[in-house]
């Protein structure tokens, strides 16, 4: 039987925390497959949807499930934040010992979710599951993942499991740890191993979406979301640019001198500008890609430097004080004067 709204809930011990977009026929499936998962093993847990302004009927389905259920929650944003804010701003405002991000699609396996709350209970703070194989998806998106996953493993502040998502239990220490930390462009796997760098890992195959369409661009929504770890989590194409461009210089001295020696010694050099067309082009575009590279770290430091909030809350549903306005982003600490 369902808890009604006149329900005396007990204290929360787990917190789902489920960031959505225009998925309003995953909403019913996943909460089936969710409840009758988890209702044997926690009693008093709950689910915040994490809502962007949606065109179908998202929000609708959502207030209606938390009518017959106070358990389920949602914060429905006035703008759209993102799926790394979205679910920020549901760590922000669960209540539980312990929450588990997940994704409504299903391709998440919502049946690991008993064995991460047992070790969650052994003393474990961080279970992450880890796929072992990517069902459905692109060749292109396969590819931008083990690119991505390989560089920030090898240059990032701290290492990230590969073939790992957002799906994770997080201990309420965990949970406070990365708050704490303030960055307007949120990676939450590199904030997590920040934060902690023990996680428990969980293999398992990930299987195709059964229902609906992923709202990432087939070709490109793997590079973004790589670039955004990237540039978030780790300076290593800075230094990449410095060592590039020695390279390029000690090249360039090198066909130099190579071109003195003939010159000096009576050697025939071809006419023709061919090989200055190359060299000049080739370091050109290498000056464009740094430009580039030092504009996207730039660019984040001119939106870091505004701390505008993250998220701005249009609407709370079960909660009983709400940050309509991301006070852990604006709210910061000054010393000194």
């Amino acid at each position: 039987m369902p808890i009604t709204k006149k329900s005396k809930l007990p204290p929360v011990e787990i917190s789902v925390v489920v960031p959505i977009w225009n998925d309003e026929e995953s909403i019913a499936p996943f909460i089936a497959s969710l409840f009758a998962s988890i209702k044997q093993e926690v009693s008093n847990f709950e689910v915040i949807f994490c809502a962007d302004p949606s065109k179908d009927n998202t929000h609708q389905i959502i207030r209606e499930l938390s009518l017959k259920d106070p358990r389920i929650k949602a914060l429905f944003f006035a703008t759209r934040v993102g799926q790394p804010a979205s679910t920020m701003a549901g760590l922000a405002h669960c209540s539980g010992q312990a929450a588990i991000v997940i994704d409504v699609d299903s391709q998440d396996p919502i049946e690991l979710l008993p064995t991460m709350i047992d070790l969650w209970r052994s003393g474990k703070k961080l279970i992450i599951p880890r796929r072992v194989s990517r069902s459905g998806e692109p060749l292109t998106k396969k590819l931008t993942a083990a690119i991505g996953y390989s560089f920030l493993s090898r240059f990032g502040n701290a290492p990230i499991p590969k073939n790992t998502g957002d799906f994770r239990l997080m201990d309420r220490s965990v949970i406070e740890r990365v708050l704490s930390l303030r960055e307007s462009h949120v990676f939450l796997r590199g904030l997590v191993a920040i934060v902690d760098q023990d996680p428990i890992l969980i293999d398992f195959v990930r299987p195709p979406r059964p229902i609906g369409k992923t709202k990432y661009n087939k070709w490109f929504g793997g590079i973004r979301s790589g670039l955004n770890g990237i540039v978030s989590y780790s300076t290593a194409l800075l230094d990449f640019i410095i060592i590039i461009g020695l390279a390029l210089a000690a090249f360039s001295l090198i066909i130099g001198s190579k071109y003195l020696v003939y010159k000096v010694t009576g050697h025939y050099i071809p006419p023709g500008n061919t090989q200055l067309f190359v060299m000049v082009t080739f370091i050109g575009s290498m000056q464009l890609i740094a430009i580039g590279v030092i504009g996207l770290y730039v660019g984040r430091i001119f939106e870091e430097v505004k701390v505008r909030p993250r998220w701005f809350v249009g609407e709370g549903i079960g909660f009983k004080d709400i940050d309509f306005t991301d006070s852990l982003r604006t709210q910061r600490t000054f010393s000194g004067d």
